[in-house]
């Protein structure tokens, strides 16, 4: 793997983080949202990453040289697990019993994910920070 090659992976993984971390933030921004355009709460939303590698053969040789090129999002899903039901008669949103379908979101859960994507993301920027003073180094050989 050349220089500009590592810096492609590394660059991947610092736009799929990111994608991440905003993904988390508008899982938490919407924790209490009960209301949306399709109608209902709000789902939170998960991001499933995928390689990207050089081929697609499935053989097993090809398998052994095949050179992972960096991440990409395969998709944003909305997480299939129910709403919360809490009851509240007062909310404009309740049903006839008096219960608010509250958003599937948990504080918690989404703080971990946030942190995850943080460090992720730090270890990508020192990954890259490596590079470049790799290839400074490199070029003062040259001099």
């Amino acid at each position: 793997m050349d220089f500009f090659s590592a810096m492609e992976v590394v660059t991947s993984s610092l736009t799929a983080q990111r994608v991440r971390m905003n993904t988390t933030a508008s899982n938490l921004a919407n924790a209490n949202t009960t209301r949306t355009e399709n109608g209902g709460p709000y789902r939170r939303r998960d991001v499933v990453f995928k390689s990207t590698n050089l081929d697609d053969n499935n053989s097993f040789q090809s398998r052994l040289e095949r050179e992972v090129l960096g991440v990409e999002i395969s998709e944003v899903r909305e997480d299939q697990k129910p709403p919360k039901l809490v009851y509240d008669p007062g909310h404009p949103d309740a049903n006839g019993d008096g219960y608010v379908a509250k958003p599937n979101v948990s504080g918690i859960e989404e703080m971990v994910n946030m942190t995850l994507a943080a460090r992720s993301y730090e270890a990508g920027v020192t990954a890259m920070k490596s590079l470049t003073e790799m290839a400074q180094k490199a070029l003062a050989i040259g001099r």
